[in-house]
């Protein structure tokens, strides 16, 4: 009987030391849409179900996170990455193949394999880190004076971002293959203010927990497809699908965290008119 009893002793603290190094997180979420005129009257409203599931194992340097999407009648894997540190060389592995062509305006058309491995190394050149994709892409990235930088070298085209905080304002700036997009923060007033180079603005007002954020799209105008290539090495990389236009609108979203822990939010949308009740909840 002794040695039963230290047996099972023994087989909770393995059990106990390997839960130890596991952290399980999720959300999930109920949301019911009126969608206002976006649907015939016989089909004039929806309600939908979301739950996902994260779980990140570690030990020693090594982190593995597995994410799922557990709605519906089957759970389906949504990640799976995997990373290690081995001095100044940080190995990552995604594991995981997304599913990235798509049918939606301006959409990717051809689809491409995503799973893969980086090496990166800390090398000492003023903060910045060296690394290497089994594509062949070589990306640079680092912080020089509040300004933090990456630069990749890839093939079709060349990505660079660049981000800062000057005087209070975010700065954000990227250029994809010689097309540039930005971004500019700030607060003002309790007001955080967003203005991006699309001309949308957005503003969010109240406390953690108590928020109303208004967004501004501005009118999309029609773009032509463009033709990619299967290893997406070309000028227009994987392809795109044609753009259609869409006149400009505007949502406006309040969300309330409650005591018992989930959430409440409340969205209009003024290209439908649609009202979207939301709660949800994470753990």
């Amino acid at each position: 009987m002794k040695k039963l009893i230290a047996l099972f002793a023994a087989s909770t603290v393995a059990s106990t030391a390997a839960v130890a190094g596991i952290a399980l997180s999720g959300t999930a979420s109920v949301s019911y849409d009126d969608n206002g005129s976006g649907q015939a009257a016989a089909n004039a409203s929806a309600t939908t179900y979301d739950a996902d599931i994260s779980v990140v194992g570690t030990t020693g340097t090594t982190t593995v996170t597995i994410g799922m999407d557990v709605n519906g009648a089957n759970a389906a894997i949504t990640g799976a990455d995997m990373s290690t540190t081995i001095g100044p060389v940080t190995i990552a592995a995604d594991m995981f193949d997304n599913v990235t062509l798509t049918t939606a305006t301006g959409g990717q058309t051809l689809e491409s394999t995503d799973t893969g491995v980086t090496v990166s190394l800390d090398a000492p050149i003023g903060d910045a880190t060296i690394g290497l994709d089994n594509s062949g892409n070589v990306s640079v990235a680092g912080t020089w004076s509040g300004v933090t930088l990456s630069h990749t070298i890839k093939d079709g085209s060349d990505t660079t971002t660049g981000s800062a905080s000057i005087a209070g304002m975010d700065v954000s700036i990227t250029n994809d293959g010689g097309s540039s997009t930005w971004s500019l923060g700030t607060t003002v007033s309790g007001v955080d203010l967003t203005l991006a180079s699309s001309k949308a603005i957005t503003a969010a007002f109240g406390l953690s927990g108590n928020t109303m954020t208004i967004s501004h799209t501005a009118e999309r105008a029609t773009a032509a497809a463009k033709v990619g290539t299967a290893n997406g090495d070309g000028a227009n990389g994987y392809g795109k699908n044609s753009v259609a236009s869409k006149a400009s609108f505007t949502t406006v979203a309040i969300s309330r965290d409650l005591t018992s822990g989930a959430a409440l939010s409340a969205t209009y949308d003024s290209s439908n008119e649609s009202l979207t009740l939301k709660a949800s909840v994470a753990f």
